[in-house]
């Protein structure tokens, strides 16, 4: 895998403080976001990249051991147990070495005691396989789009990668694509693959959990009369009676009508629909009349 400078990525410094890079990443984030760069391959790339870097540099965790690991800073528990283990080996063979000990050991029968204490340490832990490095991506989708199992392609690290997006997905939900990370280290196996998704709201339809909220404008001769109003649903358009008597802010359940469940075939969320009594406004002298003499009754 190639070396991706994360500092560069993100235009700072290497003594950059948190809020400098909090900063640089809002900055490059509003420029190259999807949404302001539709179908721009090279944008999309850019993003990813900006999202990776700062979620590694805003963790002063993360960033510690990627200022001492680069590219392998994942490892980086793996490499101090490693570099431990070297100077043990330092140690040891200083205090046990040569023929100093009376029990002196030359140095294969100090490698063989060394591996034996230590698992195979020395050089060959230097060539032991480790696990690639795991990739982060955001993937911006509209309430829409996750309302039916549907495939996606996304550029990750400059490749192509074609997933299947299932229905019901929240927002702030990570799948997890075993293999298709970094290559491994010394044949080790590939990282994984994190999407998150970034799902945006819509105008009309809210999603809580896997039910939907909207509301509906009704006149007030159809609240005091009753009648028929016609809702557009996530699934096409219903006809629905509305009882006479119907007051401001009643709510009306359509059961099976809202948000598929996350990978479960056939189960729905319901549908509330708020109705909204429009006032009529501008009445003649006639129409005050009218309401005049009705609310006297």
């Amino acid at each position: 895998m190639d070396y991706i400078d994360y500092y560069k990525i993100l235009d700072l410094k290497k003594d950059a403080t948190t809020e400098d890079i909090k900063k640089a990443y809002r900055k490059l984030a509003r420029k190259h976001h999807p949404d302001l760069n539709p179908n721009n391959e090279e944008a999309n790339k850019k993003f990813q990249q900006i999202n990776e870097a700062n979620e590694v540099l805003s963790d002063p965790e993360k960033r510690k051991k990627y200022d001492k690991y680069g590219k392998d800073w994942q490892h980086a528990d793996q490499l101090d147990a490693q570099q431990q283990q070297q100077r043990q080996y330092q140690s040891q063979s200083g205090g046990y070495g040569g023929n100093s000990y009376s029990g002196g050991f030359g140095g294969d029968d100090f490698s063989d005691f060394f591996s034996s204490m230590f698992g195979g340490g020395g050089r060959s832990s230097r060539n032991s396989p480790f696990k690639g490095q795991d990739y982060n991506a955001d993937l911006q989708l509209n309430l829409l789009d996750v309302y039916s199992t549907h495939k996606q392609t996304l550029t990750v690290n400059g490749k192509q990668v074609r997933i299947t997006i299932p229905a019901g997905v929240e927002n702030g939900q990570k799948i997890k694509l075993p293999g298709y990370g970094a290559p491994g280290v010394n044949n080790g196996p590939p990282g994984d693959l994190y999407i998150k998704f970034n799902i945006t709201d819509n105008p009309k339809f809210k999603r809580k959990g896997n039910d939907i909220y909207i509301q509906e404008e009704i006149d007030v001769y159809t609240a005091i009369l009753g009648g028929e109003k016609i809702v557009e649903t996530l699934n096409g358009k219903v006809k629905l009676k509305v009882p006479e008597g119907t007051q401001p802010d009643a709510t009306l359940r359509l059961k099976g009508k809202g948000f598929p469940f996350y990978k479960k075939e056939n189960q729905f969320g319901d549908l509330y629909i708020k109705w909204q009594v429009k006032l009529p406004t501008n009445l003649n002298v006639e129409q005050k009349e009218l309401f005049e003499k009705l609310s006297k009754f």
